[in-house]
């Protein structure tokens, strides 16, 4: 607890440091890595960070020294390059944009690890620490760079603020944008200068291997929870601040503990969960809905089973005809064990009674399974007279969208088949 208020209160002034560039820092990633994978190219940020290693070697070599002006217009000039590299390859050859970025990326990499060999055997006097690029070093986060990175964040932000509608129509719809003279390449230009902009400034805080984390991760994270681009881009800075605060603290009370790899860890557990319980886009709720649907469609099936036996019998109204479940299985197949289990909760609805071991419907029981039934008949007459089906299909048809037509629905269907003024029991 001592240990977690100490982190808390900046007791370390180095601790300041560390925490307000890693806000910045993750805030401008999640900030245009929400854009960068909403249009599909999140795997070019993974080509952006590794391409970065050679441009700041570059950038060291130039200035003869660690400094961070040189550094970091290094860092952005080989970035930039990649992206355009990438581009350059896809629309010029045969190319898939994936094999293109692996081939940026290795190729990028590559020299820059022979750049990052030639000024360690090369006898520069401040090459020390100028591997931590590699794998991140949030601890050396300085004043200086701390300007910088809330700099680059007041940049996107301002830059997101200015073109936001133009951001949404390229991101969603490039074509769309051309067709009503938007400039497009611009724009893309744009985002790609400010998606580079983001990964240089975290490259000495996560290193180049884990940097293309804090673009995509976030974002895929927030999209589980929402369909709102604003609210998206909230719930991305929310989850990727938080993993760098968790990150910041892991790496303060554990001595020796890179900070960069508890970051993407962080980021990667929200994920999972987010990939497993979000409510709208979840494994569980999707099995929740799915199992919910199933069970509706026994229940509709076995109701409407009901009223055909009636119907076979003359009695469509008739509420005490009582019959076994053997009778039911004679009308539609199903899966006995299903069909008990079916019995069993429209029992406890109320739209079935049961009399030893018989069934019959109640007068809810009976209103609802002439509902189904009519839907069932309107769809396969809107079938037989608006489209070109043959008669043996329809009724195969309508089995499937019965379960799912709504009130609206079912308005339009009496309009169109002109029956809306007739009452629903005569027809």
């Amino acid at each position: 607890m001592q240990t977690f208020i100490d982190f808390i209160s900046f007791k370390d002034p180095n601790v300041f440091y560390v925490v307000i560039g890693m806000i910045c820092i993750n805030s401008s990633s999640a900030l245009i890595g929400s854009f960068a994978y909403l249009r599909k190219r999140s795997l070019i940020g993974d080509a952006v960070a590794h391409s970065l290693l050679p441009g700041i070697c570059l950038g060291f070599i130039l200035a003869g020294e660690k400094n961070m002006i040189y550094l970091f217009f290094g860092a952005f000039f080989t970035g930039w390059l990649s992206t355009y590299l990438v581009d350059y390859i896809v629309n010029r050859s045969k190319i898939k944009q994936d094999a293109a970025i692996g081939i940026v990326l290795s190729s990028f990499f590559a020299l820059g690890i022979v750049l990052l060999t030639f000024i360690q055997n090369g006898g520069y006097t401040d090459q020390g620490g100028l591997n931590h690029f590699l794998f991140g070093q949030a601890a050396a986060i300085n004043k200086d760079e701390l300007i910088l990175f809330a700099t680059i964040l007041a940049v996107i932000i301002v830059s997101i603020l200015i073109f936001y509608r133009s951001f949404i129509i390229v991101s969603f719809n490039a074509d769309y944008a051309r067709s009503i003279g938007m400039p497009v390449r611009t724009i893309e230009f744009l985002m790609t200068s400010l998606t580079v902009l983001a990964i240089a400034a975290g490259i000495q805080a996560l290193g180049v291997v884990l940097m293309s984390a804090l673009i995509v991760t976030p974002a895929a994270a927030a999209r589980f929870w929402t369909h709102k681009l604003g609210r998206m881009l909230l719930i991305a800075v929310v989850f990727s601040v938080f993993s760098g605060l968790v990150g910041a603290y892991v790496s303060y009370a554990n001595a020796n503990t890179p900070t960069g790899p508890w970051v993407v860890m962080v980021l990667s557990i929200i994920t999972l969960i987010s990939f497993i319980g979000s409510t709208k886009r979840g494994i569980l709720a999707r099995y929740l809905k799915a199992r919910k649907n199933k069970s509706k469609i026994l229940l509709e099936n076995i109701l409407k089973a009901i009223y055909h036996y009636h119907e076979r019998q003359n009695l469509e109204n008739e509420l005490n005809l009582s019959m076994a479940s053997a009778e039911i299985l004679k009308v539609r197949l199903f899966d006995t064990a299903e069909l008990q289990r079916g019995l069993n909760q429209l029992i406890r609805r109320g739209f079935i009674g049961r009399n030893n071991n018989n069934y019959f419907l109640t007068s809810e029981g009976m209103i609802e399974s002439k509902r189904i039934v009519r839907l069932h008949r309107l769809w396969e007459q809107y079938l037989l007279k608006r489209t070109s089906i043959d008669a043996f299909h329809v009724h195969s048809g309508a089995e499937a969208i019965e379960h799912i037509l709504s009130p609206e629905i079912e308005k339009e269907l009496e309009k169109e088949l002109g029956i809306s003024g007739i009452p629903k029991e005569d027809f």
